[in-house]
């Protein structure tokens, strides 16, 4: 297991990080993703860290609550020193039925913490994130309510999920501007069949040195090896009970029917090179794996020990590859002259 620096900060983080969208559901769609109760859970948590996992994501709408509470009764039953795990957590979706209990407002962030303390059982909280865009709240207000709860010890860094590149790049300029604690990383869909986040996110978090957190790297389960063209995934699988996140169906087939071969080749799962062409991306900083049985979770994880060669890269990308769209084709046309001379410089940008 690597650890890479999280972004312009001095933390490092396993490039592997445990999710625990799957610990604590019973009904719903917290149901269909999983029902890993406190015994399974604590499984995974200790597999997790023998590996060299020491990075924990949750956040406090997952299983209403109980993903939290599961997550921090695991790391006081397995004993495990605080300084050994970074935990995030996440704040903004609804946690309870007045017209306040949701959203990126100074109130929910503030009551929201508490509670998420409460149900981790720690005195603070490495990374919180805004879970989602607020399009209510002033953004100088969330920005300004994270800095207090990072003056007053409670949080160590401040992240965001779901933002669009505008809304993180405005939201910096104010902590800047203002002194104010800022995000230091980007939570986001990233996978080989969906590489939306290249256009405009990606570029961005290079430029201002954010941290990226990948969630939902194999597409919900759509990445996994057990689906494909002419395959039928096994019943009561994720993506047939939660068709989600949204994907081009034919061009995912078409990165399954590539990745397969060099899964084949190597003797690995389809899953495993789905999440080393990841980690292949010098823009992510840890990949957010989920699991429901220890087996899972140990597959992902043999994905660290992969190194895809520059043809295999090639093959992937071509396959995978984005297609053309304004502005970034004539970015590209008309910034090609001046990229070209820098390089030949030997000089970097």
């Amino acid at each position: 297991m690597q650890y890479r620096k999280f972004g312009r900060t001095g933390l490092f983080v396993s490039e592997l990080c445990l999710g625990t969208m799957t610990f604590g559901g019973s009904s719903g769609i917290w149901g269909q993703i999983g029902n890993l109760q406190q015994s399974e859970a604590e499984s995974l948590v200790g597999r997790a860290l023998d590996a060299g996992i020491n990075f924990i994501d949750t956040a406090d709408v997952y299983s209403e609550g109980l993903s939290e509470t599961i997550t921090g009764q695991a790391l006081k039953n397995l004993k495990v020193p605080r300084e050994n795990v970074v935990v995030a957590t996440k704040v903004f979706g609804e946690t309870g039925k007045s017209a306040n209990a949701a959203g990126a407002s100074r109130y929910h962030i503030m009551d929201g913490v508490k509670a998420s303390l409460k149900r981790l059982q720690l005195d603070h909280i490495d990374l919180y994130q805004i879970h989602g865009f607020d399009p209510v709240t002033p953004i100088e207000e969330t920005v300004r309510a994270l800095d207090n709860l990072v003056q007053q010890g409670h949080v160590r860094y401040v992240g965001v999920s779901n933002w669009a590149a505008w809304q993180i790049m405005k939201a910096l300029g104010i902590a800047e501007r203002q002194g104010l604690a800022r995000f230091e990383s980007l939570q986001a869909y990233y996978t080989i069949a969906g590489r939306d986040l290249e256009r405009e996110l990606a570029p961005m978090l290079q430029s201002e040195s954010l941290g990226l957190m990948v969630w939902s790297p194999l597409a919900g389960g759509l990445l996994s090896g057990k689906y494909g063209r002419g395959t039928e995934a096994e019943k009561g699988s994720r993506r047939t009970s939660f068709d989600f996140p949204p994907v081009n169906v034919e061009r995912a087939y078409d990165c399954i029917d590539v990745m397969r071969q060099l899964a084949e080749a190597r003797k690995v799962s389809v899953a495993q090179i789905a999440l080393a062409w990841l980690l292949h991306q010098p823009v992510v900083t840890s990949v957010i794996v989920g699991a429901k049985r220890v087996e899972q979770l140990d597959d992902n994880i043999a994905a660290t020990a992969i190194r895809l060669s520059a043809e295999e890269l090639a093959e992937l990308g071509k396959v995978s590859a984005l297609p053309s769209e304004y502005p970034g084709w004539m970015l590209e046309r008309q910034g090609s002259a001046r990229a070209k001379r820098l390089a030949e410089s030997g000089q970097r940008g």
